[in-house]
């Protein structure tokens, strides 16, 4: 399937005032410019504007390939929140446009991004160069544009992933090969954008050398906040706080960190309740060692002096969050689960294995009742725009209560269910321990151990939950949605994105109704952004 970025952008002089826009369509692999459309539209608002350049965009990428994936790229705001539903749009002239824009290509295949006005120069030049056109009563022509030409020729939008997606040691490989990007500054906790000077996000000049005012409405499209002249000063402005955008589990830091763990800390593998294995019999493995100890890495990768450090600061780089503003400019919007574990069971505070094999559980009254929490929780937030769930009961009971009141419908993954316990189902650790020491035994030493009667291994359950994960980062590329899962799904996602090993899962404590999250980037890469938060709980 062929994939296309759609950049557009669109300008008023007086906002309103004679406006027009500009798009181009690019080869996502090679950035290779494969279309241009401008027009003059007369007297319209800067917003109006932005809008039909986006949808003269998608149109000239659906005239290219119909069948084509589409990322969108616009330094505008206020149509990139409103476009991926987290604004919502109020404005009578933009409704149209809108919901014209949504049904170009099915939404599945299009991905939308915010970038800063400087990257957005070549769109900023048709745009211009329509109006100039306008302005002297002509109307604009491909042949007489020069905007192809004055900007310099697009990196391609997709890195070529070489590992599966969680690969952190292939992405820190590559990383660490690269050089390091010019005037780069230490990692920090905001946009770069919001780190460049006010004068930069000016208005840019084009055709002519006319700078055109921009017009920013607020949040909700309607009236005007700020209406920048030539030379202007001003940075992106949006119309909510930072914290208010970001995806539900942006922002917070991972926790349980394996340095922490004493002994096995089980949670009887179902998650259905924490017990405690401790003594000689923990295994000691790579999460117990200290975070700065690098030497055997940086060794194997032929590192040296200085170097470590600044590598793996570039691979911090290659795996954040764009909205942290540790990201390459060209990775795109990751698709960012939301890890969420499904409500109580009545097996729950009983702590007795609960997988796929078993009796399959309905919630209790106390699991619904912490559905509707987080359902509450997420609705606030704002940012879930999918919900999918694992075939069992209680996660497609808690998914329902989530979905409707989110207003979204539920899909359902086989993959996503939990493992599969054999002869063990529904019993306790203790009572495993008891009935069948030596299986039980093999099963804690080794991922591949099966449980007693030929029940799902680990390694089993990851492979299957990695096939699942690789099916939904393709299929929600650039989105947040929400996966309604079980425990073991959950810590397998996190151990592999932080590429972990298998023993890792005995060292993570995940609570029921409990939210985690990963990103996953179009590099390969995956960063985890939060873990067993309960705080909606509370």
């Amino acid at each position: 399937m062929r994939e296309f970025v759609v950049e557009a952008d669109g300008g008023s002089r007086g906002n309103p005032g004679p406006a027009g826009y500009g798009a181009v369509v690019s080869d996502a692999a090679t950035g290779e410019t494969l279309a241009e459309a401008a027009e003059y539209i007369g007297v319209a608002t800067n917003n109006v504007a932005e809008y039909r350049g986006l949808l003269a965009g998608l149109r000239a990428a659906r005239d290219l390939d119909p069948e084509a994936r589409v990322h969108v790229r616009m330094d505008s705001k206020l149509v990139i929140e409103q476009m991926t539903g987290r604004w919502k749009i109020k404005h009578p002239s933009m409704k149209p446009l809108a919901a014209e824009a949504a049904t170009v290509f099915p939404p599945d295949r299009v991905t939308y991004e915010w970038i800063p006005r400087e990257r957005n120069t070549h769109a900023d030049r048709l745009a211009n160069e329509a109006m100039d056109a306008g302005a002297r009563g002509e109307a604009w022509s491909p042949a007489d544009s020069r905007a192809d030409l004055d900007t310099p020729p697009a990196a391609p939008a997709v890195p070529v992933p070489e590992g599966p997606p969680g690969d952190a040691a292939a992405g820190a490989a590559r990383v660490r090969e690269a050089p390091a990007p010019a005037g780069s500054a230490a990692v920090s906790g905001e946009p770069e954008s919001e780190r460049r000077p006010a004068a930069e996000g000016a208005a840019a000049t084009g055709g002519a050398g006319t700078a055109r005012g921009r017009g920013i409405e607020d949040a909700s499209g309607e009236g005007t906040v700020v209406e920048q002249g030539a030379g202007a000063q001003g940075s992106a402005v949006s119309g909510e706080p930072e914290s208010e955008r970001r995806p539900a589990a942006e922002g917070a830091a991972a926790t349980g960190g394996a340095g922490t763990a004493r002994g096995r800390g089980i949670e009887d593998a179902s998650g259905e309740g924490t017990v405690v294995e401790q003594g000689a019999g923990a295994q000691g493995s790579a999460v117990d060692r200290p975070v700065t100890d690098t030497s055997a890495r940086d060794a194997a990768a032929g590192l040296g002096g200085a170097a470590p450090a600044d590598a793996d600061r570039r691979a911090a780089q290659a795996v954040a969050t764009p909205s942290s503003g540790w990201a390459p400019a060209d990775m795109g919007a990751p698709a960012t689960f939301v890890l969420l574990r499904h409500g109580e069971t009545p097996l729950t505070p009983q702590k007795r294995f609960s997988g796929s094999g078993g009796s399959d559980p309905s919630l209790s009254d106390i699991g619904r009742e912490q559905a509707e929490k987080v359902a509450a929780a997420l609705a606030r937030r704002g940012t879930v725009q999918a919900v999918v769930a694992s075939p069992l009961a209680r996660t497609r009971e808690t998914a329902r209560i989530v979905a409707a009141r989110l207003g979204l419908d539920v899909a359902v993954e086989d993959g996503l269910r939990e493992t599969d316990f054999g002869a063990w189902e529904g019993l306790t650790f203790g009572e495993v321990r008891e009935r069948y020491p030596d299986d039980l035994d093999a099963w804690l030493a080794s991922p591949d151990a099966q449980p007693t009667g030929g029940g799902e291994s680990f390694a089993a359950t990851a492979a299957r939950v990695a096939e699942a994960r690789d099916k939904l980062v393709a299929e929600y590329r650039g989105r947040t949605v929400l996966l309604v899962t079980h425990v073991t799904p959950i810590k397998t996602l996190i151990r592999l994105a932080l590429g972990a090993p298998p023993e890792a899962l005995f060292r993570m404590e995940l609570s029921a109704a409990s939210l985690s999250a990963v990103a996953y980037y179009a590099d390969g890469n995956a960063s985890v952004r939060l873990f067993n938060d309960t705080s909606h709980l509370r």
